[in-house]
């Protein structure tokens, strides 16, 4: 009633106001103008009186968030979830098995420079198996082996060469399982996070117009909740590129160090071969001869 009394006191004023300018608002126009003014008054002083958030509930607020998603966003967090888990696994797998292969690989290293015959490093190579230059000598002690029985010159170098080739893909091979998943998942982690997002805001905008109000305060919670899956493919992405990249890098490390030792060893059987008296074949054919 006061708020009409003090419409109706406006009133001749507006009147004699715009008289001069030929325009006379009517009353259904000042309810509509002073409805207006309240309305923004309100809002105005609400969010003056909104308390702000203390420091310390960061982790509440992100608690409070995660609560309040949406079945999409939930879905998406719970699939994130596993990939981290298996990534991280293959992670801490991988730095293992590298750290064995390479400590491994040293200590058989410094064993065949120590060693005369390629008999005595046979015989302990499988102490150093997790190393894959086992592998490679393996493969090369077999196909020389076969060629010339342990004595001499091979007969098919290239044959050896080829072998050695073959030892080492098939031991990059082993080591390089299973990071292909590191490289998908560091591929499709932040997509994923981006699907969840954009679901989350069509949310947001679809209460937003079902409640009518077009307000920051409306469209904050979900628009914050959406964006939480974006942040969650970000932080399964980052360790899983920075992981694949480490390992790639290791491989290309461990293929070179394959192939030098695969010429170090064809160069020793070459020098064993060259240094080997040739007395026994004179005596056979002096004795084919009598």
């Amino acid at each position: 009633m006061h708020q009409t009394g003090n419409l109706t006191q406006l009133l001749p004023i507006l009147r004699v106001y715009t008289g001069n300018k030929h325009f006379v608002m009517t009353m259904t126009h000042v309810h509509l103008l002073a409805s207006f003014l309240l309305r923004m008054q309100e809002t105005a002083a609400d969010q003056q009186a909104a308390p702000l958030p203390p420091s310390g509930a960061g982790g509440s607020a992100l608690l409070e968030m995660l609560h309040n998603s949406g079945p999409v966003a939930l879905a998406v967090l719970v699939l994130l979830t596993f990939a981290s888990v298996f990534s991280w696994a293959i992670i801490f797998a991988k730095w293992s098995s590298f750290r064995r292969a390479q400590t491994q690989s040293q200590r058989f290293v410094r064993a065949f420079r120590k060693s005369q015959r390629l008999s005595e490093i046979a015989t302990v190579a499988e102490q150093f198996k997790p190393s894959p230059l086992v592998i490679v000598f393996t493969e090369i002690n077999e196909e020389y082996q076969r060629q010339t029985g342990g004595r001499g010159l091979p007969r098919n170098p290239v044959a050896l060469e080829r072998a050695a080739q073959t030892a080492s893909s098939e031991a990059l091979t082993r080591m390089e399982s299973r990071l292909t998943w590191l490289a998908t998942i560091a591929a499709i982690a932040p997509f994923v996070g981006l699907f969840g997002t954009v679901m989350g805001i069509i949310d947001a905008f679809h209460g937003l117009g079902t409640q009518g109000a077009a307000t920051l305060r409306a469209v904050a919670p979900g628009i914050s909740e959406a964006l939480i899956t974006t942040a969650a493919g970000l932080v399964v992405a980052i360790p899983a590129v920075i992981g694949y990249n480490q390992f790639t890098a290791r491989l290309r490390e461990f293929g070179s160090r394959m192939d030098d030792f695969a010429r170090e060893l064809l160069s020793a059987i070459e020098n064993a071969a060259m240094s080997q008296p040739a007395a026994p074949q004179v005596e056979e054919r002096r004795v084919r001869q009598y």
